[in-house]
């Protein structure tokens, strides 16, 4: 009996990471990509549209350019949820990136003016 719940709990966690299988954004179909948290029907067609028109796009910067609504915001969002460019993951970092900057432009101008 307890050979049997150890083997449904392993079967459990390891159909888990198969629902959280990345999606390339060059190769997915439409059913894929609606399957991305935050992606609906509207935005996969338009996705899908884009790149019939434009090809594949080339990073997360083409991507975020191309898609209109798609922000550097919610391309970190799409990413978590699964989303990938050229099976690329977007960089969390790119967002720290901006928000350190940010954060050292007031001391850079406190330490100017105490000069």
């Amino acid at each position: 009996m307890l050979k049997k719940i150890i083997f449904a709990v392993v079967t459990l966690l390891a159909s888990m990471s198969f629902a959280f299988a990345d999606v390339d954004v060059n190769k997915a179909d439409q059913a894929a990509l609606d399957g991305i948290k935050g992606i609906g029907p509207a935005k996969s067609k338009a996705i899908l549209a884009e790149r019939a028109k434009g090809g594949n796009f080339k990073d997360w910067s083409d991507f975020e350019t191309r898609i209109k609504g798609i922000g550097p915001k919610n391309s970190i969002k799409l990413s978590d949820a699964g989303l990938t460019v050229n099976g690329q993951a977007k960089a969390a970092g790119n967002k720290d990136e901006a928000s350190s900057k940010s954060a050292k432009a007031p001391s850079a101008a406190k330490a100017k003016s105490t000069k």
